[in-house]
């Protein structure tokens, strides 16, 4: 493979109001409105071209849930605890509490407002 692995990724929600306003206030961030296309709704988190890693959005689709999902997503955090206590602010849970994983850094395992698993990850 010559392109990272992950082009792109998507969290599907029920609530689309309450999980977006959930990842703007844990990430301190807009989230932008791809358009709907029946009977998809898009918000991506804030994408470049220029920069290391995948985009994504959160995604409400009729007959598709969220939560109980198997596949981790992980979002790049300066240190991944802070990003930790905003989703218990903000109407999520932790799972797993910032830990190490040695020299590849910390990883924090929490769930959004939808039940869906994600994964925070620092170098500190």
């Amino acid at each position: 493979m010559r392109a990272n692995p992950i082009g792109w990724f998507e969290i599907y929600v029920q609530d689309m109001p309450r999980a977006k306003a959930f990842y703007e206030a844990v990430f301190q961030g807009e989230l932008e409105n791809l358009g709907s296309t029946s009977p998809m709704e898009y918000w991506t988190f804030p994408m470049s071209a220029e920069n290391y890693g995948a985009s994504g959005a959160l995604v409400k689709m009729e007959g598709v849930p969220s939560g109980g999902n198997t596949t981790v997503v992980y979002f790049h955090c300066l240190d991944c605890a802070v990003e930790a206590a905003r989703v218990a602010e903000h109407g999520g849970s932790i799972f797993k509490e910032k830990m190490s994983i040695g020299e590849h850094g910390c990883v924090a395992l929490v769930y959004d407002t939808e039940g869906n698993m994600i994964g925070l990850h620092s170098m500190n």
